[in-house]
């Protein structure tokens, strides 16, 4: 039987992303986060400011870095599997980006240091707060690489410098908890629709072929 892109399970996730963004927005939802983010924040060690600063500005060229290196390393190489997973991880973050974009514009949320003068970021952003892009791609990528190769030398350090860059997300005050999290699901299930959807394609593409070559 032919495989289909599970919508049932996309749905259900969207389900979930929106009841999080509107309990985000009510007054409990807003206390909770505040009270949450100033744990955090008022109880870091600064000693690891820099780190923290170097990580969060990482995020761009090292997720860049990993579709570019696996086509590089496809092409050169006629590898096919490595060329369909740049694809499919470039294609991840590529959804996420954009979902994460058309998020913060639709929630419209302020900045926790918007609203809160005792929270002062690393950097002042000029776009919405909820969810964090930073967030989002990361767990876009290390959930790729996850599908990708799943091993566990390659899934443990993945997800472990995505949430270590949500964490940071926290620790510079830039971002609420509920947008660190709604980042990371928005991130890991717009890279499974992804791959699931890549795995769809190539699945019709060799159906189609063996149709073709049959006499």
């Amino acid at each position: 039987m032919e495989k289909t892109i599970p919508y049932a399970t996309a749905g259900r996730n969207i389900v979930v992303l929106i009841l999080f963004l509107f309990t985000a927005r009510s007054a409990a939802g807003q206390d909770r986060d505040i009270e949450w983010l100033r744990d955090v924040y008022h109880h870091r060690n600064t000693s690891l400011s820099g780190t923290m600063k170097f990580l969060s500005d990482s995020y761009i060229p090292l997720n860049a870095a990993v579709p570019i290196g696996q086509l590089i390393y496809g092409y050169a190489s006629h590898d096919k599997q490595s060329v369909q997973n740049g694809w499919q991880t470039a294609g991840g973050i590529a959804v996420t980006a954009v979902l994460a974009e058309a998020s913060k514009y639709i929630v419209d949320r302020k900045r926790p240091y918007e609203t809160y003068s005792d929270i002062i970021p690393y950097n002042y952003e000029k776009d919405a707060s909820m969810p964090s892009g930073h967030t989002a791609v990361c767990f876009s990528t290390a959930t790729s690489l996850s599908l990708e190769y799943p091993k566990w030398y390659i899934i443990t350090p993945s997800f472990l410098y995505a949430t270590t860059i949500a964490y940071s997300r926290l620790y510079l005050g830039e971002h609420y908890p509920s947008d660190v999290l709604v980042g990371a699901l928005l991130g890991a299930g717009s890279s499974y629709l992804s791959y699931e959807g890549m795995k769809w394609l190539q699945h019709r593409k060799h159906k189609k072929q063996h149709v073709t070559n049959e006499p």
